[in-house]
């Protein structure tokens, strides 16, 4: 028999100890998983129970939208395009320079006709009269609105006010008593909150689908104007266009407006922030055409080196490189150099969000602005004014203008100056006329160059947009032409 010293026997006990406390734990973990388990699943059922609530008392709310909208379009003759006129994927501009072999030329007589279309969506009621709030490219333009409650009643809706540049739209019916949605401070939402999309994708009604709050603050999509998307993994589809995405308390904080993809949802869906909603609710209610505010200056966003040069410890703030003379800015002492840090009691972070903010606001309102200037903070008050047409501060032609002048023009490159022959030469090319327009009657042809606008030497479209926006004014436009060999004067009248 083997002896055991004292310090084998402290050691053989210490080892019998550890044994005894893997058996315990062992003869445990079963139980505790189970445990966790269940309080996994319990947690599960709660969440379950949560959405199933919000859903319940949100839906009543939601409606099944049909509008009959009507779409003018021209067409060429069935002769040129039996398959109807080929669709150019690219701008004219670029599809003119990269793909086009043959040179601009006069097309064939177009007509129009009207098309009306069915266009079905989702909007949500938010008082109980009747408001109801959707997207506004579901009844822009449309004949006819036919709304779907919940109770399966269809009436007739009237469109009070519409917003293309957020693409917002306000309707009503003419019922009372109605469930209504609350509209929540989408400021307040954060990214990873959890939220419901109620709508009626390929007319499912009422379908719920839920998701987090993926990003806020999306822009350059081109949908909008002023863009500041709330970016969802909510499942939203076809005909989810105009329903609410609500937050866990049943509120609304946005409009469910895009989708990525052609083919349905991928997990990637755009609602407008319900606060954009809110700054023009009253104005569409009166049905006034939604004014915007506008304060005039050149605005860019801080780099960090920018921010460092003007004395800044981060680039949370918009630059001005020019003030407008005569403008809101200029009147209250806006100058250039200045830095907005913050405008109307919040903190300016980009020039999106700058733009934003001014054009919620309607002309004449009074606002804080807070500039940087030789290293310190100032104060001023600005009293906001109207905002031009968009036309006129992007340089473009409003939709009447270029339909009397009768023709498109595209900037000079190397390769028409070179296949024209005007080599060394200024001005925009012709590519279309239309046919018995003012301009075909006047001689203006596909291919000609016109090298001035009232005496103004033109050098790009741009400048020739704005030359011609002037001159819309008067009525009549002078053009110095060139055509082969000749330069002769053309007055165009613009008016019907």
């Amino acid at each position: 028999m083997r002896r055991i010293t004292l310090k084998q026997r402290n050691k053989t006990s210490n080892y019998f100890v550890i044994s005894t406390i893997l058996v315990i734990l062992l003869f445990l973990a079963p139980i505790s998983t189970v445990a966790e388990d269940n309080n996994s699943i319990a947690t599960l059922r709660q969440i379950g129970k949560a959405f199933a609530s919000i859903a319940e008392k949100a839906s009543p709310a939601v409606v099944g939208l049909k509008a009959d909208r009507v779409v003018t379009r021209n067409y060429q003759s069935s002769r040129e395009w039996p398959f109807g006129e080929p669709f150019d994927p690219f701008n004219d501009d670029i599809f003119e320079r990269f793909f086009r072999s043959q040179p601009p030329r006069e097309r064939s007589p177009q007509q129009k006709y009207r098309e009306t279309r069915p266009v079905q969506g989702t909007g949500f009621i938010i008082s109980p009269d009747g408001y109801i709030l959707t997207s506004n490219h579901l009844v822009e333009d449309a004949e006819k609105v036919e709304v779907e409650l919940a109770d399966e009643r269809k009436l007739t809706a009237e469109i009070k006010g519409t917003d293309p540049e957020t693409d917002l739209a306000l309707i009503r019916i003419d019922a009372n008593n109605l469930a209504y949605l609350k509209l929540a401070d989408s400021d307040k939402l954060e990214v990873g909150e959890w939220v419901l999309a109620i709508g009626n994708p390929f007319g499912l009604s009422r379908t719920v689908t839920e998701g987090i709050v993926s990003a806020k603050g999306r822009s350059g999509l081109g949908l909008t104007t002023y863009e500041d998307f709330i970016q969802t993994t909510a499942a939203i589809n076809f005909g989810n266009s105009g329903g609410p995405l609500i937050n866990l308390d049943g509120e609304v904080v946005g409009i469910n407006s895009a989708i990525v993809g052609s083919t349905g949802n991928l997990g990637i869906g755009f609602a407008v922030p319900i606060n954009m909603a809110k700054a023009i609710l009253p104005r569409l209610k009166k049905g006034q055409e939604i004014e915007r505010g506008f304060l005039g200056v050149d605005i860019q966003d801080l780099t960090p080196e920018l921010a460092e040069y003007f004395g800044l410890k981060n680039t949370k703030g918009v630059l001005i490189p020019e003030v407008h003379e005569g403008s809101a800015a200029e009147k209250a002492g806006l100058k250039p150099n200045d830095i907005i840090v913050e405008f109307n009691g919040k903190t300016v972070d980009s020039t999106q969000e700058l733009q934003k903010c001014v054009a919620m606001l309607e002309p004449g309102t009074s606002v804080t602005i807070v500039v940087f200037r030789d290293g310190k903070k100032k104060a001023l008050i600005a009293e906001l004014a109207k905002r031009p047409p968009l036309s006129e501060l992007a340089g473009t032609l409003p939709k009447d203008v270029q339909e009397n002048l009768g023709f498109s023009v595209q900037d000079l490159t190397d390769e028409l100056a070179q296949r024209y022959d005007y080599k060394g030469q200024s001005g925009v090319i012709v590519t279309d006329v239309g046919p018995g327009s003012n301009a075909a009657r006047a001689g203006i042809a596909a291919g000609v160059l016109i090298k001035e606008v009232n005496g103004q030497p033109i050098n790009n479209t741009r400048e020739f947009n704005e030359q011609i926006n002037k001159a819309g004014k008067k009525g009549s436009v002078l053009l110095k032409i060139k055509k082969e060999r000749y330069t002769f004067f053309v007055l165009l009248q613009l008016s019907d």
